[in-house]
């Protein structure tokens, strides 16, 4: 019904005084119903109708919908961003000048107006993606998804969710399997991100090192130990907790490995039990950010337990934040002797090392997984997974609510941090599990280390590029690019290495930012090169210090990389081959606008 024809008739009768009577048979209104009857009326047809029919509103909608999603991907061998431009369109904060009109608005017109907002989006699908750790999504798991947002699924209690419960119960058991733990007696939990695994983490170590904390609140110093490279959540989970920043203590990481120093790992819980001052949570990165390493997990469960709180204490929690490198865990039974998918002997070892590396998964009290990272799912789809669902759900476990009743076996609402919570998260990794099986995951995460170590090949071929995290076999490859007629291998190991060639290392690094920067604008204005659009690619100010600056306190004392992540199934040799080529030019555009950064 058009806009102008809600007005029609309003006068004409009086209204009705029965409710029933605004409507005629077939619920469509009568002329002389109040105004809200007549919209009401208009939005019936437009919300997902509740009942079965042959000619269904929300899948013409959802038809006409994606119709227009598809205008914004390029044509073949486009931009890697979506649309016709990369520009930002509004302007901060005068953006938010804007109020709620006071007319109903048209629901095709606010969907177009959804399509525009992701103009200039990133499009994770794209080759030319390399950015970060930001894969497209397998269409089981988004089909999945968009369940829970038709039907409204809420994982707050059995009522409300009843059989799609199930998708976090049996996440629980597949995964549990999967790391050798028991199933029966695994809990998963999916949540707000990477972040939300964190915060849960360093709760349960709270609740069972401070038991008091959760009446009283966090009265005592708990520490929690991480590496230098863990990721920045670290503050956040601390800061909303109420522990505070300043309980977080860095481990050391290895130089060449970025792996966690366990002799300072062991210095540091000697330090704190001869005072008297407990650990909360030891958190090994399982797929640190920028150099993609893993922590010796299982070296590290075996120093925590040499070294317990001191009495009066629970016992620590030992986390692995594995929501970037978790799915190498399916390497860990496949048999590299026959080799069923066929990889290149080139990258066998590298998949038994990574397979052997998550295989020590099984001494962790609890795991963060991220689906939308290296499980090629949409967001949010984060799973917090432990091990003792019975000691984590009864030690966090709180009273009943007059307004809900437990209908179920299965109520979560007792012990989570979100109450309400959509079961978007976990159709979409269970969907992946089911889908994907092991053969899946093995040939998607094996087709990308086939694409790094072709990358690595090409670095290494090119006497200007130097790969800087060769020993890390996680998903991305860092590098450093330098002025021509330099000899990177040797350069690089001389600034990682020696003091004296500081201001080097510091010029070198704002180079590498530059580039950065540089790339960063040419894929966002669309620029090409010999007819062929730049990627969209990325860099890290410091993803690992310098051998004489292992305690991080000279802030320019750190190495800076340029990134790629090969992470979708669209990547090419080509695509690789480019990505460097780009990158040359960006060198030379910069080298020739900022003179001062030549040697």
């Amino acid at each position: 019904m058009e806009d102008q024809n809600i007005e029609d008739g309003l006068t004409e009768n009086p209204f009705p005084r029965d409710f029933h009577g605004y409507w005629n048979t077939g619920d469509s209104d009568r002329k002389d119903a109040p105004l809200w009857a007549k919209y009401r009326t208009k939005m019936a047809g437009e919300f997902p109708s509740p009942f079965r029919s042959t000619k269904h509103a929300l899948a013409g909608q959802v038809e006409t919908f994606l119709e227009k999603l598809d205008q914004l991907r390029p044509e073949e061998n486009g931009s890697a961003y979506l649309g016709a431009s990369g520009d930002l369109a509004y302007a901060y904060p005068w953006v938010k000048n804007v109020a709620i009109r006071q007319e109903m608005g048209d629901l095709d017109a606010v969907l177009d107006d959804v399509v525009s907002l992701f103009q200039g989006a990133p499009n994770w699908g794209s080759p030319l993606t390399l950015c970060n750790v930001n894969p497209n999504s397998n269409t089981a798991a988004l089909l999945a998804s968009m369940m829970s947002q038709v039907f409204a699924a809420n994982i707050l209690e059995g009522e409300y969710a009843w059989n799609v419960h199930r998708a976090e119960l049996e996440t629980a058991g597949m995964l549990g399997n999967l790391f050798g733990w028991n199933p029966l007696n695994t809990g998963a939990i999916y949540t707000y991100g990477g972040g939300g695994c964190w915060t849960y983490g360093l709760k349960y170590g709270l609740t069972r090192v401070l038991p008091d904390s959760r009446s009283k609140g966090v009265r005592s110093n708990a520490k929690v130990i991480c590496s230098q490279q863990a990721h920045y959540v670290q503050q956040n989970a601390t800061d909303w907790l109420g522990l505070g920043m300043d309980n977080i203590v860095q481990v050391r990481t290895d130089t060449r490995t970025n792996q966690m120093d366990l002799a300072h790992l062991e210095a540091i819980l000697l330090e704190l039990t001869s005072q008297g001052i407990p650990v909360a949570v030891v958190v090994c990165t399982m797929g640190t950010t920028d150099a993609g390493a893993f922590d010796p997990i299982g070296k590290v469960r075996e120093i925590l337990d040499r070294h317990p709180n001191p009495p009066g204490f629970g016992k620590a929690i030992l986390y692995a934040d594995a929501v970037v490198g978790w799915s190498w865990i399916y390497f860990k039974d496949y048999d590299f002797d026959q080799n069923p998918l066929e990889f290149s002997e080139r990258i066998l070892p590298i998949l038994k090392r990574n397979g052997l590396a998550l295989k020590e998964l099984s001494v962790a009290d609890a795991v963060g997984i991220d689906f939308h990272k290296a499980g090629w799912a949409p967001y949010v789809s984060s799973c917090f997974l432990y091990k003792n669902a019975a000691e984590f759900e009864s030690i966090h476990r709180r009273g009943e609510d007059a307004y809900l009743q437990a209908r179920t076996p299965y109520n979560p609402m007792y012990y989570t941090l979100e109450v309400s919570r959509t079961a978007s998260g976990s159709l979409a990794g269970w969907a992946t599990l089911k889908y994907f099986g092991m053969e899946g995951m093995q040939a998607i995460l094996g087709g990308i280390l086939e694409s790094k170590y072709y990358l690595l090949d090409r670095l290494a071929s090119l006497p200007e590029f130097v790969c800087v995290n060769p020993d890390d076999s996680n998903l991305v490859t860092l590098f450093r690019i330098y002025p021509t007629g330099t000899d990177a291998k040797a350069q690089y190991q001389r600034e990682l290495k020696d003091p004296t060639r500081r201001s080097e290392l510091v010029r070198h690094n704002q180079l590498t930012e530059a580039i950065g920067i540089l790339l960063f604008e040419w894929y966002r204005s669309g620029k090409t090169i010999d007819g062929k659009y730049t990627p969209h690619m990325s860099y890290s100010t410091g993803f690992r210090t310098t051998t004489y600056n292992q305690d991080g306190a000279e802030a320019e004392s750190v190495i800076y990389a340029l990134k790629i992540f090969p992470m979708n199934v669209f990547v090419t040799s080509e695509v690789m081959r480019w990505a460097l080529t780009c990158v040359l030019a960006a060198r030379d555009e910069v080298m020739r606008s900022l003179p001062s950064l030549a040697p």
